[in-house]
């Protein structure tokens, strides 16, 4: 970021007079809602650090509670703003807030330093100290060490006069900074997912094309029978050891069959055919099982690709694509899939297994979710007992829209508690006291 632009910038946050809320959505992005809803991103990765607005609101996947998260809120939320400045006229933006509660007034500093790979954010106090980093910094890697209890060292003043670079409006400058960057990030990991995502499609519909007929089977097992009881009836005919077998079959005529492998005892290979004749069945009775699974496998794949290509936000597909976490739990069932909204668990039924799943593992006061009076996949948000933020449920409901159809409309969600929920028959049911949300995909 650009001296000249941090100034104007500057100025332009010191119209705020309080901070009504700040915390971390994604490692290195520090959100802040200055006054009543002025949100404002304060990106801190090293060599590309910056500070941006954004029409849609960037969700973050997981609750941040490191000891630099938990000072940021202490000290910062519902605070009043008493200065902003860039300390030493250079790239160090403070801004000095205070809390006052019934015994005294506290004031904290919160420093952005967007100092290329030097990029952090600390938190100090008065005294120049150090509570809190996002990044902490030992004397092995940098002359100027950044330690909880240890005073802050100061930089030294630059010592070139830098170049002005004007900003015509701040607002468009800030959209325009995470549009840039924003837009093609976006363009190449849609294309990444999306490639990842249809080459599992490809395979799924592969296995799908290969499925055997059910009438074949059917036909296979009727043939495979009728060998077995030509064999029981040649019986006397037939010599042990033998590869090719002559049955007179009923109607007069004499059958020429080859045998894959060699019997010790004629009727072993009765027993052969009968065998194969019985799996054959069986087969054909369960195909319609297997058919049914890989199709819904298909089309859960198909709706996901949907998602991916209307994704407007880096952060919508981050949330697809969840970071796997190692663990020694049971067993990952992959008819339900889990993402994670602000923190809260949300598992979506990838076909009637899973929605099965969801509604026999859900506790009483997790959230239900389905599309309005019509046929959907079941999602659930793991609430610990917790009241579940509107955002949250808003997302959660894109999800149920979104993995079961593809259609661009008005689509109506409706949720309730799961206690509120009785189950009919595998995953049919019915329910009471429940809301509505309007999910729009035009």
């Amino acid at each position: 970021m650009k001296l000249s632009h941090l100034q104007q910038i500057t100025t332009y946050l010191q119209a705020f007079h309080k901070i009504t809320a700040i915390y971390r959505v994604d490692d290195n992005l520090i959100k802040i809602v200055f006054d009543k809803d002025d949100t404002i991103y304060f990106d801190m990765r090293k060599g590309v650090s910056k500070i941006f607005k954004t029409k849609e609101e960037i969700t973050r996947t997981k609750i941040y509670n490191a000891p630099f998260d938990v000072m940021l809120s202490k000290r910062f939320n519902r605070s009043n703003i008493e200065k902003i400045s860039l300390v030493n006229d250079d790239k160090l933006l403070r801004i000095t807030t205070s809390i006052t509660s019934a015994y005294k007034k506290i004031t904290t500093h919160l420093q952005f330093e967007f100092t290329a790979k030097h990029t952090n954010a600390i938190i100090l106090d008065t005294d120049e100290v150090v509570l809190e980093a996002l990044r902490h910094v030992d004397l092995f890697s940098s002359f100027r060490e950044v330690k909880v209890g240890h005073p802050l060292k100061a930089l030294p003043k630059p010592a070139f006069t830098p170049k002005n670079y004007p900003i015509e409006d701040i607002e468009t400058f800030l959209y325009n900074e995470y549009e840039k960057e924003h837009t093609a990030k976006l363009a190449q990991l849609k294309k990444q997912k999306i490639t990842f995502l249809e080459k599992k499609l490809t395979k799924l519909q592969k296995v799908f094309l290969k499925l055997e007929n059910e009438e074949e089977l059917f036909t296979q097992a009727q043939t495979l029978e009728h060998l077995g009881n030509l064999v029981l009836t040649n019986l006397h005919t037939i010599k042990p050891y033998t590869q090719e077998l002559e049955l007179l079959d009923y109607d007069g005529k004499t059958l020429h069959v080859k045998l894959e492998k060699l019997f010790s005892k004629p009727k072993d290979i009765a027993q052969y055919f009968f065998t194969k004749a019985k799996k054959a069945k069986q087969r054909a009775k369960n195909l319609h099982i297997e058919k049914d699974s890989l199709q819904s496998k298909i089309t859960y794949i198909q709706n996901f690709i949907e998602a991916i290509k209307n994704a407007q936000s880096v952060a919508k597909i981050t949330m697809l694509f969840p970071k796997q976490q190692k663990t020694k739990q049971k067993k990952h069932d992959d008819s339900v899939e889990t993402f994670f909204i602000e923190g809260y668990k949300v598992s979506l039924g990838k076909n009637e297994k899973g929605n099965i799943t969801l509604l026999q593992n859900a506790k009483a006061k997790d959230i239900w979710l389905h599309l309005k009076d019509r046929p959907s996949c079941h999602v659930i948000i793991s609430t610990d007992k917790q009241k579940v933020p509107q955002n949250v449920l808003y997302e959660a409901a894109k999800l149920c829209v979104e993995f079961t159809t593809t259609q661009k409309d008005r689509f109506l969600v409706d949720y309730t508690q799961r206690r509120n929920i009785k189950v009919i028959e595998g995953a049919h049911v019915i329910y009471s006291h429940y809301d509505t949300i309007t999910v729009n995909k035009k």
